[in-house]
């Protein structure tokens, strides 16, 4: 029960992540390109403090919950008497979270202190450009997660 309990968490957390990601790439971003410099960049900065917020809980969430996982499988299967072996999807999905992990943490704390430092002294320029940058990791960070969902549903 506690490893179901621990999966929903995690694909939860995924799912409110990845599914922002996309929700901010592919609606909010077109939705705002009609207003005004200074009030585009207002908006996206209050969008994206919240929602950075929420994605540090939800990326801390799936790390501990994807980790938690695996070592109870691990140890149950030592104790069984068995080697453990992590299956390749379960590696590849690891493996590439922590990127996920790393790229945000980029994100968060050093475009996005980039971005506040611009509109904060309203030089909408800068804040353009510090909002480009946001957005090209975000979409990167959207296709990793896509490629996890992927490999994940498809090597099960």
């Amino acid at each position: 029960m506690i490893f179901s309990l621990l999966k929903l968490i995690h694909i939860l957390a995924v799912v409110l992540w990845v599914g922002g990601m996309a929700f901010a790439h592919f609606f909010l971003r077109p939705s705002v390109q009609t207003l005004e410099p200074p009030v585009r960049l207002r908006l996206l900065h209050t969008v994206m403090k919240r929602f950075f917020s929420v994605v540090l809980w939800a990326s801390l969430v799936v790390l501990v919950t994807g980790l938690w996982m695996i070592g109870r499988m691990a140890k149950e299967t030592v104790q069984a008497g068995l080697a453990f072996n992590m299956p390749l999807d379960w590696t590849i999905m690891a493996t590439l979270g922590i990127v996920m992990v790393a790229i945000f943490g980029h994100i968060r704390f050093a475009l996005f202190k980039r971005f506040t430092r611009a509109v904060d002294a309203s030089d909408w320029p800068a804040g353009g450009v510090a909002m480009a940058s946001i957005r090209t990791w975000v979409f990167v960070n959207l296709c990793i997660g896509i490629v996890i969902i992927c490999v994940t549903l498809l090597m099960a």
